[in-house]
């Protein structure tokens, strides 16, 4: 008895975009034996992005924003890998599997791409290598134990210039990734000095550097200004209109001509699609995948994109949609609606979808929000920030998680247990090396004119 061969459905990221796009196909052909779906991603688990700044302030664990993508996906085949290559006109894609990065080949009948973004430097000097960023699980531990590791320096340090360079913290970027970690790292290092009586709070200096005109420019210029103002209330400085320019033993140099002496640099400036991406013979538009109406690459049926990596012209308002959360999740519904009416003989249908609101914290139960076209702020923005995030993480396991961390964080001050990482070790201690031999450097003196 012969069977007619599997439809291979092959997802490409762990992201918004592709777990739900792999969790909404397992779904649809749950009971289909004929169609083989499979998720590849670099990591095993689904990471809540949006909650990233509040594992950073130690008010959540790592493991309540992390899913095991396993867990979550019933039929589905899952496939933890790197993507090396991917080849559209022979339908095949090359990942590396395993630590040793074992290539194996991959082929398929439809590919979503969903790839998601990485993090752009735009090369400027020593960001690469020097800053932090806030796009992967690692970044918030990183960034936690940079400050609590600059905190006990600090405390025994005895040259004022080394310890002020300590305890500064520039955040580059003003927008939704780069205000909500500064406002959580303003919260916790401002709480955790005070267990430090070595230190005093006036040492300490939090510098936010945004190349617009107003912080947040998605949620418009009121709320902008607010969050602004709030955050400057709480002893955060802001440079509006200055780029950073490099990172360098003399710190961080901005386009105003200063040189911020700082151990600590978060870059959240800038996004470019994933590197293997680039050389994909389709149409790109900043770097992202221009797609139809339908989420389908011209000239490639059967492969599709959606979220960061996608480029979806929104025909009502004439400009691409926007890459965020809300956006994905919608793309990787209609996405396996339309796979499935290809293998079905249906009809594909375009994506419609309008933002439906965007919001943002700035530390210490105050936030700012725009929900369906109506500004919000204060508590009142920080509650529904809190309760829409918490109805969005996936499981009900982790919705009791968060739940429980943030009622324990209204009694009970952030932990200070430090959690050394061999990257944070090794970056740190190289960094300070260079901020006190500067420090202790003595001034070149001044040259005689004739």
């Amino acid at each position: 008895m012969s069977t007619s061969p599997k439809t291979r459905i092959l997802v490409l990221g762990g992201g918004f975009g592709g777990l739900y796009a792999a969790l909404t196909l397992d779904k649809t052909f749950a009971a289909d034996p004929n169609v083989e779906v499979t998720l590849v991603s670099r990591d095993n688990y689904a990471l809540f992005t949006p909650m990233l700044h509040e594992v950073a302030a130690g008010e959540l664990d790592m493991s309540d924003i992390v899913n095991p993508i396993r867990k979550m996906l019933r039929r589905a085949e899952f496939v933890q890998a790197e993507v090396q290559a991917i080849d559209l006109p022979a339908r095949r894609v090359t990942v590396g599997i395993g630590l040793r990065g074992d290539s194996q080949e991959l082929t398929f009948d439809h590919l979503v791409l969903a790839l998601g973004s990485e993090t752009n430097f735009f090369n400027l000097p020593g960001l690469a290598e020097r800053a932090i960023t806030m796009k992967s699980g690692a970044d918030p531990f990183l960034l936690r134990n940079r400050v609590i590791a600059l905190l006990e320096l600090a405390s025994l340090e005895e040259n004022e210039s080394a310890r002020r360079g300590m305890l500064t913290f520039v955040v580059a970027g003003g927008g939704f990734a780069g205000v909500e970690t500064i406002g959580a790292l303003n919260d916790f290092v401002r709480e955790a000095v005070k267990a430090y009586p070595k230190l005093s709070a006036h040492w300490i200096r939090v510098l936010l550097v945004h190349p617009g005109a107003v912080v947040l420019p998605e949620l418009g210029e009121s709320l902008g200004l607010y969050a602004q103002k709030k955050l400057r209330e709480r002893r955060v400085e802001i440079q509006t209109g200055t780029r950073v320019l490099g990172y360098s033993r003399k710190g961080v140099e901005l386009s105003t001509g200063e040189a911020i002496q700082t151990s600590t640099l978060v870059w959240t400036a800038g996004v470019t699609p994933a590197a293997v991406l680039k050389d994909l013979p389709c149409r790109k538009e900043m770097g992202r995948l221009v797609a139809d109406e339908t989420l389908e690459l011209p000239g490639y049926p059967g492969v599709w994109a959606v979220g960061d990596c996608a480029w979806i012209l929104n025909r009502k308002t004439g400009t691409p949609h926007p890459p965020t959360a809300q956006h994905a999740i919608r793309q990787a519904a209609q996405v396996a609606k339309n796979i499935a009416a290809s293998i079905r003989g249906g009809q594909k249908k375009p994506f419609v979808f309008s933002t439906l609101g965007q919001l943002a914290t700035i530390g210490r139960r105050t936030g700012v929000a725009n929900i369906l076209g109506v500004n919000f702020s204060g508590f009142v923005a920080w509650f529904l920030w809190r309760g829409l995030y918490l109805l969005k993480l996936p499981r009900l396991e982790k919705k009791l998680r968060v739940a429980l961390g943030w009622t324990l964080d209204l009694f009970f001050t952030p932990d200070l247990a430090q959690y050394v990482t061999v990257r944070d070790v090794d970056s740190l201690h190289a960094h300070l090396t260079h901020v006190r031999e500067d420090a202790l450097e003595p001034e070149p003196a001044p040259t005689l004119g004739r």
